[in-house]
């Protein structure tokens, strides 16, 4: 089933609030990454996954009730509170994969829901959840991209640029005209250079591209926070690694054959699994095509479009979001 889904009229408050960790820890997964993770809500309730490759945060518990739900959360490896920060060393889809299952063997989990949306960023996301979802039989609820060249163009070459004109000047900003036919190409050069300053100047144009086009109403006084001064002390541990770690991940390709994750024999290892997709009709740096052509290929899920962009924390999105969990026994 497709539905759209118009909830501008909600008066959607976030349900779940103020619950912390009863459980942090780090698990060695290489000779140079410790695994960050967290649990929280009820021990012996059902048990869900998340996480953001930007570093896990409160916000992204309030989609659980914490009476009913086990929450794990973690930060992929280089990102949040995993170490070293912005390590793109030994780090690749594959890897992370194999990170979470030693997790949940770790947990002594045998089964848990994986909650994610985007790429990430690399691992929050329904690129991560369905590649691990089809190593590992399980059931997977995601928000969809799929790490195809034609969804990277889009954002990073020609489509959102053509919505956001202004933001995409401040983008190419940094880069010389003769680079800009391959942007991803080009910052990756600068996000991995020896250099500090021209590292953080990348990392603060590709971060801000990014925030400037995930909201369908944008946020103007958090793009300006990061052109302050004190930003990079702010937040460098957050951002650098963001940038640096996307960036990896998207010029590789995601570690992964061009449309591998809508391959038959991928999908087919997944169709029983109980999906539920949540996407921003209007969300522009996974464009909603991903999603529906997704559903072609396992026709099996059941995929909503919100009157919303790209982030999970919109209310419309959030909303479908926390409802949908009650399809899941």
């Amino acid at each position: 089933m497709v539905y759209t889904v118009d909830l501008a009229h909600s008066t959607w408050q976030h349900y779940y609030t103020g619950t912390e960790p009863f459980e942090r820890g780090e698990l060695k997964v290489s000779s140079i990454h410790p695994f960050y993770y967290e649990v929280s809500g009820n021990n012996h309730g059902q048990k869900y996954l998340r996480g953001p490759g930007v570093g896990t945060s409160a916000q992204d518990r309030i989609y659980f009730d914490p009476a009913i739900h086990k929450i794990v959360l973690f930060d992929q490896r280089g990102a949040g509170l995993s170490r070293p920060t912005a390590s793109i060393e030994e780090n690749t889809t594959w890897d992370l994969i194999a990170n979470i299952e030693r997790l949940r063997a770790r947990l002594g989990i045998d089964k848990w829901v994986v909650f994610g949306g985007s790429w990430i960023c690399a691992a929050d996301g329904s690129t991560l959840a369905l590649a691990y979802a089809q190593q590992h039989i399980d059931i997977s609820l995601s928000g969809i991209f799929t790490l195809r060249k034609s969804e990277l163009d889009f954002l990073y070459q020609e489509g959102t640029s053509q919505l956001f004109p202004e933001e995409w000047d401040a983008y190419i900003a940094p880069i010389p005209e003769a680079e800009r036919g391959d942007m991803v190409k080009a910052y990756h050069e600068r996000l991995t250079s020896s250099d500090k300053d021209i590292k953080l100047t990348a990392a603060r144009a590709w971060s801000r591209w990014e925030m400037a086009t995930s909201r369908l109403h944008v946020d103007q006084g958090s793009l300006q926070r990061v052109e302050k001064d004190d930003w990079a002390v702010q937040v460098f541990f957050f951002f650098p690694s963001f940038a640096a770690i996307e960036n990896h991940y998207f010029i590789n390709e995601g570690f992964m054959r061009q449309g591998q994750l809508l391959e038959k024999q991928s999908i087919d290892k997944i169709r029983h699994i109980p999906t539920i997709v949540v996407q921003g009709r209007y969300d522009v740096v996974c464009p909603a095509k991903s999603a529906y052509d997704l559903k072609k290929a396992w026709p099996e899920i059941t995929l909503h479009f919100t009157h919303a962009g790209h982030s999970t924390h919109e209310p419309k999105t959030e909303k479908l979001l926390v409802e949908g969990r009650f399809a899941f026994p």
